[in-house]
């Protein structure tokens, strides 16, 4: 390219005829002087002398200012009030019009030439030296040096500010000259080159590199002066693996983006123009790395690129378009953000950002298995479904989508629990697990379905260190227990009992902690009357203890449960829980306390909580610490007026559980260790009773005590079995194949056993178990059976429990002629039976044989002769009031009911 010959001549004080004068004798100028004016440019152009103006037409002016707003206001504001109101803006893109040398001649031919015009850039804000007239003084964002503009021919015509390729650029359309320079009209107005960030998004040929811009980047490549910047074209990003572009395009490559900057730009004293590189020219970029510049004939290279374009100006610097990326191989990692951005996770990894967890996804030596929800999964879920960005919650959440090392789908197998990258508080800081689950009918890898905690998977991808699955859904990491068993049913009313005491909170919270939750049926195989006692309101205390014990303060998985060789688990409770493993793979739990052959079958569900784990039972455990004694249950069993005739009676020290007092009958006959049952009608089973008169008379409330109590002894529990099955575990006694138990009235009457048995009336739709006094005939049976309603079974020692019955059984008296024996014993002493004496033997065969004849005939005398008198006064005693007016009312309607027999 060889230099334009031009004459420039120094500025002198005055000149006989100036480029003003030319301008104002031709009338295609008129808006151009108006300008000049506003821009207090006059005085200027007449000092100059040696100076070539490119002076816009007035149509090249109409034009422009239909667009820009402050020449439009030059020629609209009547009171000269512009928006620039020092107007440095208009003079500056004035002075883009003016050289300060003369160009007697510009090149009509394909020949492009370089001048330098009297416009000094400088950055926005910055102030700007003020002599008068306006001079353009040195200085600025391009090293001192004014900005260029190139002139180039082309079928005989001429045109500036073209590029270097001498394309583009305003036509010429006519020349005059004056005694101080020369004026070359053009047919539009020249623009200063702006910014190079806008100089950028105006390269069609730069496109991806203004497509994938920061902020940052435009911010900088807008303020940074002197800067010179060698930009790929479009086609060199090719070279990139298409997952790396896609991440560029993300929005979230700011790291990488400042790297590719910083390794193509250059800042130096001085903008470096293609003029100024030598045959080697070294380079030193923003990232600290070097560029070597090598010139020759036929080409020049940039590092390892060709030089496409050079000097394309910008108001900061200098733009050159090189054909390939100057960065050395593995300058940009790829990482498992940039794969999760590449196949449409933007959403995912735009959480992971709004939490600071972009290191998760940036560690290229950490190995994780990633569990990535696509954006049209993402995009299903509203601002409610999810935590709100940032927020703490929303980082639990996304931490529990990250599963430390490379788990590819052949290591995974169903049931497996895999620790996440989420430290659970709840869990004393380790780490919270995630369940899998694989299902397929093809032993082939391919062939596997595969399920994270619930959620399926739609495809999956393994790179260098890491593993992605797609997943179908977010995974929600665990709940509380409390919430975590709420949606199942069948656990409802366990949930209920723990909602109902003060406890609730610390099995919600407690850490480290597994819960066994019994079933609803749990309650009723407990025994109505024990479920009775633990939900009522006086209860409180022994429900929480049992709840407590069904919480272990470690957590257990159910591996380490049904596969581990610990047997023992301390609970929350502070007793122990016992494991039995079965060989068939069962499981059951034995409780600290409850009853002889208390157990529950345990369900292994791995429901995971924040706490640790939720597992399920068949069965309530009861542990040492609630002590189930009679009295407990006969308040469940509404029975307050039995339990007052127990205590009145003598017994009290039944209702409470412990042994007869020392010196007491019972404790003389080995009772101290036995387990008792009672029967005990409900509080309505004795509307009928006359409670005043019963209770004055000892012997008949001793006698209906007795009859409602079954004694237990120790020595009688070989013979003594319950059925293994919980449901009928919780009986007191056994129920079935009508068993016959004896009371303590037992030992005084021959009417004191009691019989069991199962009563099925298909007609009535009336079923059930009755208990009904043995032998007892000879009336209407109204006193002398009950149903059975309930029952519980309590855990003193000894054993026994409280059966619920619907009517009070009155001691059986037969009529006289059926009892044709004298009794074994009569009456009670104190509330004390007297048991039969033994007859001493004789060895005289004579003697034998007259003590039974008169025993016999003495027995029946005794019967004919006081039955109808004992007979008399218990049915006065027993009735309710107003039943009798006296004994011979008593006679007289026992014959009109039963007759003469009685």
């Amino acid at each position: 390219m060889q230099p334009l010959a031009f004459t420039q001549y120094p500025l002198a004080n005055t000149v006989s005829t100036t480029l003003v004068d030319a301008l104002s004798a031709d009338p295609n100028y008129t808006s151009l002087l108006l300008l000049l004016q506003r821009a207090r440019l006059i005085p200027t152009l007449n000092k100059l002398n040696g100076s070539t103006l490119f002076a816009p037409t007035n149509d090249a002016i109409k034009h422009h200012s239909k667009y820009n707003t402050l020449w439009h206001s030059v020629f609209h504001d009547d009171h000269l009030v512009l928006n620039d109101n020092v107007q440095e803006q208009l003079r500056q893109q004035l002075f883009y019009h003016l050289l300060n040398y003369t160009v007697s001649k510009l090149p009509t031919q394909q020949d492009t030439h370089t001048h330098k015009t009297l416009h000094y850039p400088r950055a926005p804000h910055s102030p700007s030296p003020n002599p008068s007239p306006w001079f353009p003084v040195p200085g600025g964002t391009l090293g001192g040096e004014p900005q260029r503009l190139r002139a180039s021919g082309n079928d005989k015509n001429t045109w500036v500010g073209v590029d270097a390729f001498g394309k583009g650029g305003v036509k010429v359309v006519n020349s005059s000259s004056a005694t101080n320079g020369i004026i070359y009209g053009v047919s539009k107005v020249l623009e200063p080159p702006p910014s190079l960030a806008q100089v950028v998004s105006q390269q069609i040929s730069v496109s991806y590199f203004h497509k994938v811009l920061t902020p940052a980047i435009t911010k900088l490549l807008n303020s940074t002066s002197e800067l010179t910047l060698f930009l790929p074209v479009d086609a060199a990003w090719d070279a990139l693996e298409p997952y790396e572009r896609l991440y560029l395009e993300s929005g979230y490559a700011t790291d990488d983006l400042n790297r590719i900057l910083n390794l193509h730009a250059v800042v130096e004293k001085g903008v470096r123009y293609s003029d100024t590189f030598e045959k080697v020219t070294n380079l030193t970029t923003l990232d600290g790395s070097n560029i070597d510049i090598v010139v020759s004939s036929e080409n020049t290279t940039v590092g390892s690129a060709n030089l496409l374009q050079p000097d394309i100006y910008a108001s900061n610097g200098v733009l050159h378009l090189v054909d390939s990326l100057l960065m050395p191989p593995g300058t940009l990692e790829l990482t498992p953000e940039k794969y999760l951005l590449a196949l449409n996770c933007t959403t995912f990894v735009s959480l992971l950002h709004s939490v600071n967890l972009t290191a998760l996804i940036n560690d290229t030596q950490a190995q994780y298995t990633i569990l990535a929800p696509p954006d049209d999964v993402m995009s299903l879920f509203g601002d409610g479904d999810l935590p709100e960005k940032g927020s703490e919650e929303l980082k639990r959440l996304l931490r529990y989508h990250f599963i430390p090392g490379k788990w590819t789908p052949e290591k995974l197998n169903d049931g497996m629990l895999l620790e996440t990258a989420l430290e659970e508080d709840g869990l004393a800081g380790e780490r919270q697990v995630l369940s899998v689950g694989v299902g397929s009918e093809d032993k082939k890898v391919a062939g596997k379905s595969i399920r994270f905690a619930g959620a399926g998977t739609i495809g999956n991808l393994m790179k260098n260190n890491n593993t992605l699955y797609f997943i179908s859904r977010p995974i929600v990491p665990p709940v509380d227990p409390l919430q975590t068993a709420l949606p199942y049913l069948d656990l409802s009313a366990f949930l209920a009992a723990i909602f109902s005491t003060s406890q609730a909170e610390t099995l919600r919270k407690a850490p480290h902690t597994s819960l066994l939750i019994p079933h609803n049926s749990a309650f009723k195989r407990l025994g109505l009357l024990v479920s009775a006692h633990l939900l009522g309101t006086s209860a409180k205390q022994d429900l929480e203890n049992v709840l407590l014990h069904h919480a272990l303060d470690t957590v257990e998985y159910a591996d380490a449960l049904r596969n581990g060789s610990q047997h023992t688990f301390s609970t929350l409770e502070g007793s122990d829980i016992r494991f039995n493993r079965l060989k068939n793979g069962s499981l059951y739990v034995s409780p600290s306390g409850g009853w002889a052959g208390m157990q529950a079958e345990l369900y292994v569900q791995d429901r995971l909580t924040n706490t640790g784990v939720v597992h399920e039972l068949s069965d309530i455990l009861i542990p040492r610490s609630v002590n189930l004694t009679v009295g407990k249950l006969v308040k469940a069993a509404q029975g307050s007026t039995m339990a007052s005739m127990a205590a009145k009676a003598g017994f009290e020290w039944v209702l409470n559980g412990t042994a007869p007092p020392e010196g007491t009958r019972w404790a003389n006959e080995g009772l101290s260790g036995a387990g008792w049952t009672l029967l005990c009608p409900t509080d309505s089973a004795f509307k009928d009773v006359n409670l005043t008169q019963l209770y004055s008379d000892s012997d008949a409330l001793c006698a209906i005590v007795s009859q409602h109590l079954i004694p237990f002894r120790s020595s009688e529990s070989a013979a003594f079995i319950h059925d293994n099955d919980a449901l009928y575990n919780n009986r007191p006694l056994p129920f079935d194949e009508s068993p016959t138990y004896s009371t303590l009235l037992s030992t005084s009457s021959a009417y004191g056993d009691l019989v069991f048995r199962w009563h099925d009336d298909p007609e009535k739709k009336d079923n059930g178990f009755i208990v009904g006094i043995k032998g007892a005939r000879g009336t209407d049976g109204s006193a002398d059976w009950a149903r059975v309603l309930s029952w519980g079974r309590s855990t003193t020692a000894g054993g026994g429990g409280v059966i619920q019955i619907d009517r009070l059984l009155r001691p059986y008296n037969p009529p006289w002629w059926i009892s044709y024996g004298a009794p074994a014993g009569v009456g009670f002493g104190g509330c004390t039976v007297k048991s039969p004496a033994a007859e001493e033997s004789r060895s005289s065969a004579v003697e034998s044989a007259k003590s039974f004849i008169a025993g016999g005939f003495g027995g029946i005398s005794a019967v004919l002769v006081g039955q109808p008198f004992d007979l008399t006064k218990t049915r006065l005693q027993t009735a309710g009031p107003g039943v009798y007016t006296g004994a011979l009312d008593v006679v007289k309607k026992t014959i009109a009911r039963d007759g003469i027999t009685g």
